[in-house]
């Protein structure tokens, strides 16, 4: 009996939407940022600086435009962001159809020549890291970041 009754005091404060979380996380549209990795003959991430705010869902859109496969690396950002989740899409009569889905903890992602994957996530901590690299090796015995494919991202 007294458990109704404090139910039935606390009930009214629940439903108000005073109670409820401020924001809705699966219900926002996602901010598009896109970024290239490499170019033909050029390895860089483009742009290399990347800022994102906290408790905003982000769709990257990492396409690869160049004739070699690159890393989008960063142990650090992903440590600082919940991933929703990671699809590989490819065109397919002039829409981007998904090839498949990942989940869980990501923390780089390889894309292949004239290929783009999608990485869905929300920032949950601020900081900046500078981790970002592409650590494939080319034939020259160096790694893409070696020649420059580094950079930054800030989170607010």
């Amino acid at each position: 009996m007294r458990l109704l009754r404090v139910l039935s005091i606390l009930l009214p404060f629940c439903a108000s939407p005073a109670a409820q979380a401020a924001g809705n996380l699966a219900g926002q549209e996602p901010i598009v940022v896109t970024v290239e990795l490499g170019k033909p003959g050029e390895h860089a991430f483009v742009p290399n600086r990347l800022r994102f705010e906290t408790g905003k869902l982000y769709k990257l859109i990492l396409k690869n435009p160049s004739n070699d496969p690159h890393y989008f690396t960063s142990h650090a950002f992903s440590q600082m962001v919940f991933t929703r989740k990671v699809q590989v899409t490819q065109p397919r009569d002039g829409k981007n159809v998904t090839l498949a889905e990942f989940k869980g903890a990501i923390r780089e992602i390889e894309v292949y020549p004239g290929q783009s994957a999608e990485w869905w996530f929300v920032p949950v901590a601020t900081g900046k890291v500078s981790d970002l690299r592409c650590g494939i090796s080319g034939t020259d015995g160096k790694t893409h970041a070696d020649h420059g494919m580094v950079g930054e991202i800030v989170i607010e």
